[in-house]
């Protein structure tokens, strides 16, 4: 279990850390942490979160401010009483036990593919946000979560597989109408370090085939359509473990992604790849529709394409009737947010 976050914090940092980590498994009504100001508190217990998954049922705190006093009086804000809690906790344990029992004698990279498919298989966005999606009694117990709740879910059976995992952050940016605050995870395997968006590609599988488009990326792909993260994070350099990549199925050149469009037609199958012969643009999408609309036109099929533009992924259907759209534009936020845990004085 990685506690990335507690060793970047100072010394002091670290006591009220474990002051915090020790009051909430207590399920405590309150307790006493080293001295500091509400926001300073609000972060350590934002860390705390990220690198312990199983403090589902934590919404928030207030505190009191003891004159002269070397601690505050920390009063979490817990999800459920604490005969609730316990049987969730009973529950969640059982179910990550018993999801990672089959992938135990898999490899790393495997491990990493059966997390990410159970969350694109299992796991629904909540719309509503409600409180337990942003933790892992959303995404575990409820069948639902958020990118918070998803993130937290695959770094939960990350530990219990053995891989190193963590919960990244990145800021808001509404300049640019991304208004919260998005959490996806990072995993070492083989000693380099990777992206890994569930939740983007969960929402990009919708009802069809598992996407992974988000599935090893490098700092470089990830952060064309992910903002700055809060908090430093590993350098992720090694661009070659992505997904599409492994799977053969990153193309440089038109001839290979019309031969592939023929197979596809003749399987009667989508075709799902990532473009890596330059930048995509129109331009060549311009060079890659008119061969395949030949080879569809001769089976009785259509062409109809949808885009990854960040991530360079094209997803090719050949339906029996003609689109409205021949292409369109994939879009992969859901409009993500984060709980807040603002304190408030006592």
């Amino acid at each position: 279990m990685e506690a990335y976050y507690f060793r970047q914090l100072d010394k002091y940092g670290q006591s009220v850390y474990h002051a915090i980590q020790e009051g909430l498994t207590d399920l405590s009504p309150s307790f006493p942490v080293p001295r500091m100001e509400g926001k300073e508190l609000s972060e350590v217990l934002f860390r705390l979160r990220l690198d312990r998954p199983e403090l589902f049922y934590v919404t928030g705190f207030s505190y009191r401010v003891h004159p002269q006093a070397a601690s505050v009086e920390f009063i979490p804000q817990y999800l459920f009483d604490k005969g609730k809690i316990r049987e969730h906790q009973r529950a969640l344990s059982a179910r990550v036990t018993k999801l990672a029992r089959p992938a135990q004698s898999m490899t790393d990279w495997e491990k990493e593919r059966y997390v990410h498919d159970f969350i694109c298989q299992n796991v629904r966005y909540d719309k509503l946000k409600k409180p337990y999606s942003h933790e892992i009694l959303g995404p575990l117990g409820q069948g639902v979560g958020v990118c918070e709740g998803m993130a937290k879910s695959v770094k939960a059976l990350c530990d219990a597989l053995g891989l190193w995992c963590i919960v990244v952050v990145s800021h808001a940016a509404p300049e640019q109408g991304i208004r919260y605050r998005h959490a996806w995870n990072i995993l070492r395997l083989g000693g380099s370090y990777y992206h890994l968006d569930a939740t983007f590609d969960r929402t990009l599988s919708g009802e069809g085939p598992i996407r992974y488009d988000y599935f090893n990326l490098d700092d470089r792909r990830i952060f064309r359509d992910h903002q700055p993260l809060v908090y430093p994070a590993p350098a992720c350099t090694d661009g070659d473990a992505f997904y599409y990549r492994v799977q053969k199925r990153s193309f440089t050149r038109v001839e290979e992604v019309v031969r592939r469009g023929e197979q596809a037609l003749r399987k009667k199958q989508p075709l799902l790849f990532h473009w890596r012969g330059g930048a995509l643009t129109r331009g060549v999408l311009e060079e890659l529709l008119p061969p395949l609309e030949e080879a569809a036109r001769a089976r009785s099929r259509y062409v109809q394409v949808r885009v990854n533009w960040p991530q360079a992924v094209l997803h090719i259907t050949f339906p029996d009737q003609p689109p409205e759209q021949t292409c369109t534009t994939e879009e992969a936020n859901e409009g993500e947010a984060l709980a807040a845990s603002e304190p408030s004085e006592a």
